[in-house]
């Protein structure tokens, strides 16, 4: 006989708040056991396809592994430093950019911009926090970023975490379903199919998206000659995973600089503004669909709150698990509403099963 309803939650409470305390005690020493995590489990589709071709486990554990090394080198050799660079030209430019924009607001409209106008207040306290501020700001991410990942998580405990979950993948899945309470473990199951797809559509699928739009703004951008184009298509590409914030956050940044450094030059205008309609379209009508799918059931809104909710909670390992959570909160949700349904609470007394 199953145990009682009651003691059933009561466990899985226990269970659940071990997981949040542990989450909240040790975010940084689980951070590069978290990122492999992330890691083998988008590459374990990959290696499955070489398994069937005839490789071995280990074989195609290593193939993906020796793979991943390469073009990390690349990228730490040839795209890092100057993302960097341009980054921290960026917030060193945006001040003389509101001094700009606040000569162009007193030239063409000299009321609105008087000594005692609230505008000209304020564009004066945003140029002077940015000038003051910038500098710190990108040494503390840089600072923070190298804090959280370190060159050791990068070069060695994230990648051998990856690979030797990755090499044991399906044996963990295995054990995993052998601990399943066998009263349940049918449904479990079924609901952990459904939080696999949900979380292959978005995250494999979305972050090839992202992978994709991010090259292409930055490619595009850089061809056109907008300065910063690399870190501006970067980001537009990095924050596309949320529908349309992306396009509207990168294009606006995009279009932004554009104005005041082609300004009279309508074409090289025109063609910023193009690449991102462009961008839009392909995400919106072969990308998204192609790569995605209709199936995903994440809203926008509701990926924004748990961003924020896990981000603030458990900072950066907040912000990585944050997105499987949501899905997997999605699917639980849709499947004790269907419960709901079904349930004599919801049908009524009278009502014929």
């Amino acid at each position: 006989m199953g145990l009682p309803v009651r003691e059933q939650a009561t466990y899985w409470g226990i269970a659940a708040a071990v997981l949040f305390v542990l989450m909240w005690y040790l975010g940084n020493v689980i951070l590069p056991f978290v990122l492999g995590g992330a890691i083998a489990y988008c590459l374990d589709p990959i290696a499955d396809r070489l398994e069937a071709l005839g490789l071995n486990r280990i074989m195609a554990t290593s193939v993906i592994t020796l793979f991943g090394a390469l073009v990390f080198i690349v990228l730490f050799i040839a795209v890092i430093p100057t993302l960097i660079q341009q980054a921290s030209g960026l917030i060193q430019a945006a001040p003389g950019w509101f001094t700009d924009f606040q000569a162009f607001l007193t030239q063409r409209f000299p009321s609105l911009i008087d000594e005692n106008s609230a505008v000209r207040d304020q564009l004066g306290r945003v140029s002077e926090a940015i000038q003051s501020h910038g500098g710190e700001l990108i040494e503390g991410l840089l600072s923070s970023f190298s804090g959280l990942l370190n060159i050791a998580v990068l070069i060695v405990i994230v990648p051998v975490v990856a690979f030797y979950l990755l090499l044991d993948w399906d044996n963990m899945t295995a054990r995993v379903d052998d601990l399943l309470p066998r009263d349940h473990a049918p449904t479990i199951r079924k609901i952990c199919r459904d939080i696999d797809k949900t979380l292959a559509s978005f995250i494999r699928g979305q972050g090839t998206v992202v992978l994709i739009l991010g090259v292409y703004y930055a490619i595009s951008l850089m061809i056109v000659g907008l300065n910063f184009g690399l870190v501006v298509g970067s980001i537009a590409g990095l924050i596309s995973f949320i529908p349309y914030v992306g396009a509207l956050v990168g294009g606006a940044l995009a279009i932004g600089i554009a104005i005041f450094q082609f300004w009279g030059d309508w074409f090289s205008l025109g063609a910023v503004v193009v690449i991102f309609a462009v961008g839009q379209f392909l995400e919106g009508n072969i990308l998204t669909p192609k790569l995605v799918g209709n199936s995903v059931g994440l809203h926008p809104v509701w990926l924004i709150f748990a961003l924020s909710v896990f981000g603030a909670l458990f900072g950066f390992v907040g912000m990585l698990v944050a997105v499987p959570l949501a899905a997997s909160l999605g699917v639980i949700a849709r499947f004790l509403i269907a419960q709901y349904k079904t349930s004599r609470l919801y049908r009524g007394l009278d009502d014929a099963p």
